[in-house]
């Protein structure tokens, strides 16, 4: 069962390889982003086709989707919904929001100032929305995919703490290879449009069950407990040689989801069972966001990806 759920994940990634070129990091954590459940936060320039692998991951895994443009004019009402009052009935009736979907791309998420990132916390936290009175549960799976120019910062707002941590993973999106971008040349240009669905909601449910009864360690889930621990600078675990350059480490957060992610990556390499080598190769992305460098590490050009994959192999 799970070898044949394993080959149609496969499929659907190779099938969206065919169309986003360059891109294979990125269709990789949309797709453990999907079965996670997890919020995925995409830094890179403009034309690199990150909206296209997400509409792309939509359509073959067959997922109502949206897309978001985020301004500094943005209300939360654009976002969630708003209540409505009609003269004929001299009711108030609910207007659904775009954020009602299971994909929901937020385009440049740092251009809308911090009332609309508050809309959006408790949708990426409880999966729920509140509009007046009422509130209103979101459907399964639902993942915010947001995207962020890391160059263009003139009229952005910096998200602040508690949403960057809302985040399961933060992806960089590079340039593509030469290859790959003399492919995107013959690419036709309806190519998304053709594409048949490969799997379904119910599948990906199916999918998160397979995952779930991964089987992972308790000296497993102690090396991924002792990372976490080990980013904290009043932590005993804390490596001497970054003080004074971490002033927070990650939440308990980043735990649930090296636990999570870890046991998508061993569903994905075939085993049955969670590796270090499956938790180090996504603790970059997992805890490059979650933790806050000092002014004197951020001058000197510090990588806090770098920090954390110091850290997690010092604990190995």
């Amino acid at each position: 069962m799970s070898s044949e759920m394993r080959e149609r994940v496969s499929e659907v990634l190779n099938t969206a390889k065919s169309v986003v070129f360059g891109q294979d990091k990125l269709l990789d954590s949309i797709m453990a982003a999907l079965v996670c459940e997890g919020h995925l936060l995409i830094e890179g320039m403009p034309g690199l086709g990150k909206t296209l692998s997400v509409s792309t991951m939509s359509k073959l895994c067959d997922l109502a989707f949206k897309r978001i443009q985020f301004t500094p004019d943005l209300l939360p009402s654009d976002l969630v919904g708003t209540m409505i009052y009609s003269q004929e009935t001299e009711e108030f009736t609910t207007k659904f929001g775009p954020i009602f979907t299971q994909i929901l791309l937020a385009d440049e998420i740092n251009r809308s100032p911090a009332k609309v990132q508050a809309a959006l916390l408790e949708a990426m936290a409880e999966k729920q929305v509140t509009i007046g009175d009422n509130t209103h549960k979101l459907a399964s799976p639902f993942v915010v995919l947001a995207t962020q120019n890391p160059v263009d910062q003139e009229g952005t707002y910096p998200l602040p703490e508690a949403q960057m941590d809302r985040f399961m993973m933060k992806v960089f999106v590079d340039y593509p290879s030469k290859e790959a971008e003399k492919s995107i040349l013959s690419l036709e240009k309806d190519a998304v449009e053709t594409l048949s669905a490969i799997l379904t909601t119910d599948d990906i449910l199916g999918i998160q069950e397979v995952v779930d009864s991964v089987y992972v360690d308790e000296k497993i889930k102690d090396l991924i407990v002792d990372i976490v621990h080990a980013t904290r600078p009043h932590s005993d675990l804390f490596p001497k040689e970054f003080a004074g350059a971490v002033l927070a480490g990650a939440s308990p957060r980043a735990t649930i989801w090296l636990y999570r992610i870890g046991k998508f990556m061993a569903f994905m390499d075939g085993k049955d069972f969670v590796t270090p080598e499956h938790i180090l190769k996504i603790v970059p992305s997992v805890l490059g966001h979650r933790i806050i460098l000092s002014y004197e590490a951020t001058i000197d050009n510090i990588s806090p990806r770098d920090v954390v994959m110091k850290i997690a192999q010092s604990m190995i």
